[in-house]
């Protein structure tokens, strides 16, 4: 748009587009927004089978050499495991300090 030549029906003309562009926006966000509230449920509604829990209690009684009480599961994803994987193998480097001096 020259600014010499635009007139006030083409600024609303603007306007309108993108009015009406937000308003689509808001609607997809508005269907993500649900499809993420219904993902976390189903989650949150799976829970941790006895399963897993029993394996998870022979897995600490064979690392402790006795039984052991568990009182709480808490089921987390996969970020956190590799994110530890990182860090343990990070911390595993050794620093040449003469390298680290200017």
């Amino acid at each position: 748009m020259n600014p010499e030549t635009t007139s006030l029906a083409d600024i609303a003309e603007a306007l309108a587009s993108i009015q009406s562009r937000m308003a689509q926006m808001g609607g997809e966000l508005a269907r993500m927004n649900e499809r993420i509230a219904a993902v976390e449920a189903a989650q949150a509604a799976e829970g941790v089978s006895d399963e897993v829990i029993l394996v998870i209690s022979a897995a600490i009684a064979a690392f402790l050499g006795k039984k052991a009480h568990i009182r709480h599961v808490h089921l987390l994803g996969s970020a956190s495991w590799s994110q530890q994987g990182r860090v343990t193998i990070q911390a595993s480097r050794a620093l040449n300090p003469a390298r680290s001096q200017p």
